[in-house]
Protein backbone atom coordinates (compact mmCIF):
# COMPACT_ATOMS: atom_id res chain seq x y z
CA UNK A 1 0.00 0.00 0.00
CA UNK A 2 1.19 3.47 -0.74
CA UNK A 3 1.43 6.13 1.95
CA UNK A 4 0.77 9.85 1.87
CA UNK A 5 3.30 12.29 0.45
CA UNK A 6 4.37 15.81 1.11
CA UNK A 7 6.30 18.03 -1.26
CA UNK A 8 9.69 16.38 -0.76
CA UNK A 9 8.44 12.86 -1.48
CA UNK A 10 8.72 11.41 2.01
CA UNK A 11 5.91 9.52 3.70
CA UNK A 12 5.86 11.61 6.87
CA UNK A 13 3.23 14.11 7.98
CA UNK A 14 3.54 17.60 6.65
CA UNK A 15 5.46 19.83 9.05
CA UNK A 16 5.02 23.10 7.22
CA UNK A 17 1.91 24.44 8.72
CA UNK A 18 -0.63 25.43 11.20
CA UNK A 19 -2.41 22.16 11.94
CA UNK A 20 0.23 19.66 10.79
CA UNK A 21 -2.30 17.87 8.58
CA UNK A 22 -1.12 14.97 6.43
CA UNK A 23 -1.22 15.41 2.69
CA UNK A 24 -2.30 12.50 0.53
CA UNK A 25 -1.25 11.66 -2.98
CA UNK A 26 -4.48 11.06 -4.97
CA UNK A 27 -2.92 8.27 -7.05
CA UNK A 28 -1.79 6.44 -3.91
CA UNK A 29 -5.21 6.82 -2.32
CA UNK A 30 -6.89 5.49 -5.45
CA UNK A 31 -4.50 2.54 -5.53
CA UNK A 32 -5.18 1.80 -1.86
CA UNK A 33 -8.93 1.85 -2.49
CA UNK A 34 -8.47 -0.58 -5.39
CA UNK A 35 -6.58 -2.91 -3.07
CA UNK A 36 -9.47 -2.82 -0.61
CA UNK A 37 -12.05 -3.42 -3.34
CA UNK A 38 -10.12 -6.33 -4.87
CA UNK A 39 -9.41 -7.88 -1.46
CA UNK A 40 -13.03 -7.69 -0.37
CA UNK A 41 -14.27 -9.03 -3.71
CA UNK A 42 -11.82 -11.92 -3.60
CA UNK A 43 -12.69 -12.76 0.01
CA UNK A 44 -16.42 -12.54 -0.73
CA UNK A 45 -15.98 -15.07 -3.54
CA UNK A 46 -13.89 -17.39 -1.38
CA UNK A 47 -16.32 -16.97 1.53
CA UNK A 48 -19.28 -17.69 -0.75
CA UNK A 49 -17.66 -20.86 -2.05
CA UNK A 50 -16.88 -22.02 1.49
CA UNK A 51 -20.40 -21.14 2.69
CA UNK A 52 -21.84 -23.09 -0.24
CA UNK A 53 -19.70 -26.12 0.49
CA UNK A 54 -20.64 -25.99 4.16
CA UNK A 55 -24.32 -25.40 3.34
CA UNK A 56 -24.56 -22.15 5.29
CA UNK A 57 -27.77 -20.32 4.44
CA UNK A 58 -30.04 -17.70 5.96
CA UNK A 59 -28.79 -16.24 9.24
CA UNK A 60 -25.74 -18.50 9.48
CA UNK A 61 -24.72 -17.44 5.95
CA UNK A 62 -25.03 -13.78 6.93
CA UNK A 63 -22.98 -14.32 10.09
CA UNK A 64 -20.34 -16.16 8.06
CA UNK A 65 -20.21 -13.28 5.55
CA UNK A 66 -19.85 -10.79 8.41
CA UNK A 67 -16.99 -12.85 9.93
CA UNK A 68 -15.19 -13.11 6.57
CA UNK A 69 -15.45 -9.35 6.05
CA UNK A 70 -14.30 -8.68 9.62
CA UNK A 71 -11.27 -10.93 9.07
CA UNK A 72 -10.58 -9.09 5.82
CA UNK A 73 -10.70 -5.75 7.64
CA UNK A 74 -8.28 -7.02 10.27
CA UNK A 75 -5.95 -8.39 7.58
CA UNK A 76 -6.00 -5.09 5.67
CA UNK A 77 -5.31 -3.20 8.90
CA UNK A 78 -2.40 -5.52 9.65
CA UNK A 79 -1.12 -5.04 6.10
CA UNK A 80 -1.11 -1.28 6.80
CA UNK A 81 0.87 -2.05 9.99
CA UNK A 82 -2.04 -0.69 12.06
CA UNK A 83 -1.19 2.82 10.85
CA UNK A 84 -4.44 3.55 9.02
CA UNK A 85 -3.97 7.30 8.76
CA UNK A 86 -0.73 6.82 6.83
CA UNK A 87 -2.61 5.13 3.99
CA UNK A 88 -6.24 6.27 4.25
CA UNK A 89 -8.05 9.43 5.26
CA UNK A 90 -10.34 7.65 7.76
CA UNK A 91 -10.99 4.31 9.44
CA UNK A 92 -14.22 3.95 7.48
CA UNK A 93 -12.24 3.34 4.30
CA UNK A 94 -10.67 0.15 5.55
CA UNK A 95 -13.54 -1.06 7.72
CA UNK A 96 -16.65 -0.39 5.67
CA UNK A 97 -15.80 0.26 2.00
CA UNK A 98 -17.01 -2.68 -0.04
CA UNK A 99 -18.74 -4.32 2.92
CA UNK A 100 -22.23 -3.04 2.18
CA UNK A 101 -21.89 -3.53 -1.57
CA UNK A 102 -21.16 -7.19 -1.03
CA UNK A 103 -24.00 -7.40 1.45
CA UNK A 104 -26.44 -6.04 -1.14
CA UNK A 105 -25.30 -8.70 -3.62
CA UNK A 106 -25.75 -11.33 -0.92
CA UNK A 107 -29.29 -10.11 -0.18
CA UNK A 108 -30.15 -9.97 -3.88
CA UNK A 109 -29.01 -13.55 -4.41
CA UNK A 110 -30.91 -14.69 -1.34
CA UNK A 111 -34.19 -13.00 -2.35
CA UNK A 112 -34.03 -14.09 -5.99
CA UNK A 113 -34.41 -17.79 -5.14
Amino acid sequence: MAGHDNSNGSTEKSSSGMDDLPTFNPENMQNNMKVILYSRTFMAIIGGVIAGILGLTSLTGFIFYFLVMAMTSVALTAKAKFSIHSYFDSWNRILLDGFFGGLMVLLYIHTSK
